[in-house]
């Protein structure tokens, strides 16, 4: 058992083939929303009274926590579309999230097949 399972560790199918497409794909993606989004709340959030972006590199910092915890240790945008973005990152996260762990799912459910 403990051989099969070491032989199986270290063979490469295809089924390891997409859960590293998937995962690689989910990557990929999130760094572009993550581009486009720093952009967008640096443009609309920086500058405006009582907001905690002060510069492009807040702005990073934002979209990448929100992308990566749904949370920040910084204030919400304090702009409408500031706003809107904040929740499309939320749900963009819980989105990757899932997909990623239904893909390790099927990845070690076809394993056992």
């Amino acid at each position: 058992m403990i051989r099969e399972e070491i032989r199986r560790l270290t063979t490469w199918e295809e089924r390891h083939r997409r859960l590293f497409a998937r995962v690689a794909i989910a990557i990929a993606l999130s760094v572009i929303v993550d581009a486009v989004a720093s952009i967008l709340v640096w443009a609309w959030e920086s500058g405006v009274k009582g907001s905690d972006i002060h510069g492009f590199g807040d702005a990073v910092f934002f979209v990448t926590v929100q992308i990566l915890t749904v949370s920040s240790s910084l204030k919400n945008p304090v702009t409408a579309a500031g706003k809107v973005l904040d929740v499309f990152l939320e749900v963009w996260s819980i989105f990757v999230i899932t997909a990623v762990a239904g893909s390790f799912s099927a990845f070690f459910g076809s394993g056992d097949a």
